[in-house]
């Protein structure tokens, strides 16, 4: 994920404390906390040839890769989604995920949304929305990643696309351009969006810390977390949305998805993995592990 990357000569220099809760977040102190915390844990990519020895046993060809991800990881941000919409690749993709307790994450397609700009794309979102029916219950959340130069004089747009979108749908929109984050436009955007049920993508990157906007619109967070090289501070921010998530267990919150990203691919199964350990130690929770040597 190259949105807010920053060269790692300079991550010394960045303040990566995590904001406190927005005041108008749906969680509160009289939300009922959850017994059972649903949390999926995932990367953006399954084929990655260089985790065949140290992820997927030695051997594992290519039309095996996807079997061997869902044994080690819950949930997958499907971004070549993005690119194409193959119907047939969907329904192959949840015969191999069967019963498994395991979700997948799809992002919508660039024609609605760098091509179409979200105008006149009633039929490319029924076409969306249906393509993904096959997966059932392991349809997890959906994000829509609004491109940088969209910004809220096309606020109308956002508004009668989520106008489309069955209330409740599992749908999170990544806002990008800074002038979303500025009143009075920001609380309009997030009032819309909770009111339907939907939410505002949380995004955590070094060099736009507004998009950390930690306004929860439904009682579901999707969080990208961008990682720079397995950098000590990749470790301690990871620790401080452990202890985040814990809070906001206690508020109310009902389900987490949360996908890490690194430059080198190599080095992402190492934040899912280290995030699902202290997960498993504050929580209670029986996220799965890989025991990687995570070199702080």
């Amino acid at each position: 994920m190259k949105f807010g990357h920053i060269e790692n000569s300079e991550i010394d220099s960045v303040d990566f404390t995590l904001p406190q809760d927005h005041p108008k977040s749906i969680l509160s102190s009289k939300g009922t906390p959850v017994s059972n915390l649903e949390i999926f844990i995932g990367c953006g990519k399954w084929g990655i040839p260089e985790w065949v020895g140290p992820i997927y046993p030695d051997g594992t060809k290519e039309k095996d890769f996807l079997k061997e991800y869902i044994q080690r990881f819950n949930a997958i941000e499907l971004n070549n989604t993005f690119y194409r919409i193959s119907r047939s690749a969907i329904q192959k993709w949840g015969e191999i995920a069967e019963d498994a307790p395991f979700r997948f994450c799809p992002k919508w397609s660039r024609r609605i949304t760098h091509l179409k700009r979200l105008e006149d794309v009633n039929e490319n979102t029924e076409y969306f929305i249906e393509s993904f029916k096959p997966l059932g219950v392991q349809l997890g959340a959906t994000f829509l990643s609004l491109p940088h130069n969209f910004g809220p004089k096309h606020l109308g747009r956002v508004l009668s696309f989520l106008d489309l979108i069955p209330e409740g749908y599992p749908l999170h929109l990544e806002f990008r351009h800074k002038e979303w984050f500025e009143e009075p436009v920001f609380d309009e955007i997030m009032s819309a969006l909770e009111s339907k049920g939907f939410g505002a993508v949380i995004t955590d990157v070094a060099l736009r810390r507004d998009v950390l906007h930690q306004r929860l619109t439904s009682r579901e967070v999707f969080i990208r977390f961008n990682g720079y090289g397995l950098h000590t501070s990749d470790f301690k921010r990871l620790d401080d949305w452990v202890d985040r998530l814990s809070s906001w267990k206690g508020l109310g919150l009902k389900t987490v998805y949360f996908f890490n990203h690194q430059e080198n691919e190599q080095h992402t199964p190492v934040l899912c993995d280290y995030l699902a350990q202290q997960l498993n130690k504050k929580l209670g929770t029986d996220l799965p592990v890989l025991n990687l040597s995570h070199n702080q």
